[in-house]
């Protein structure tokens, strides 16, 4: 079984890349692509980590990339880490979390929420800072009963009381920064775009015709009226139709990993493209 897309401690899972890979095994998994939030940190460790366990790693980042002021994934696979240009967006990205967390802090302790940085970066274990790490620094203080709880108007939530604009790439542009830097491109979970739902048809036409080249079709937050319409676009669009868990590790639900996955045929078609 495969699953095209994961995320460890060094984004906003919980699970370090050791441990994801253990429990792949324990699932079944054969391939696992890690794709931590912006950047490519956990890499080294899922290496060794896939190797120890006989799992075929599929090295990858998901970007956040915004468009008509909220978040549209995109996952990108096997692109080159040291490509100047793709080095220096994550880089901008990093350090755009870090102070973007430090501002959301700031709001929160003005509006009356007993939390901290410090703590923030701790649950962050010094990587990338992610609304995630605000959350549960959130539920720790007893604001909210759960993360998810956290992502509303009055607290994180994009234009939320307490959100902070970030720096983050047009879905366009980073398309054109995946495919400069050797990497493939594909739109994550389409039916999850903010308070609007699903990402506007119009721009998954776009982003295909601009040479995306796969459509995130089961995932365990679309419902088979989602994946049905999903899998019918991508086919109309000439698009590999993948599947995947998006586990965070037991953040915010029984842990996923490998409820959703893609096929072997798509699988290989996405390594053909990718020239792998």
């Amino acid at each position: 079984m495969i699953d095209l897309h994961t995320h460890t401690s060094y984004s906003d899972g919980t699970f370090t890349p050791d441990e994801l890979m253990k429990l792949a095994v324990e699932r079944g998994l054969t391939t696992v692509a890690v794709t931590d939030h912006d950047t490519t940190t956990s890499w080294a460790d899922a290496h060794e980590a896939a190797e120890a366990a006989g799992i075929e790693l599929v090295t990858g980042v998901e970007f956040s990339t915004t468009y008509e002021g909220s978040s549209v994934h995109v996952l990108c696979y096997w692109p080159d880490a040291n490509n100047p240009e793709f080095a220096e967006e994550l880089q901008r990205l990093h350090d755009d979390r870090f102070r973007r967390g430090e501002k959301m802090v700031e709001k929160l302790q003005a509006l009356g929420y007993p939390v901290t940085f410090e703590r923030v970066r701790e649950i962050s274990k010094g990587d990338n800072i992610v609304r995630p790490h605000i959350a549960q620094a959130l539920m720790e203080a007893g604001v909210v009963e759960t993360v998810k709880d956290a992502f509303t108007e009055e607290l994180i939530a994009d234009g939320g009381r307490a959100d902070v604009p970030k720096h983050a790439l047009h879905p366009m542009d980073a398309l054109a920064l995946i495919k400069r830097a050797g990497g493939v491109c594909v739109l994550a979970h389409p039916g999850m775009w903010g308070t609007q739902g699903e990402v506007p048809d119009a721009l998954i036409d776009e982003m295909a015709q601009g040479g995306m080249v796969g459509l995130e079709v089961d995932h365990p937050d679309h419902d088979e009226d989602k994946r049905a319409r999903y899998r019918a676009m991508a086919e109309r669009l000439g698009l590999i139709i993948t599947g995947s868990s998006d586990c965070h590790g037991n953040r915010y639900d029984p842990v996923r990993l490998g409820c959703a996955t893609t096929s072997p045929e798509m699988f290989e078609a996405l390594k053909s493209v990718a020239g792998r």
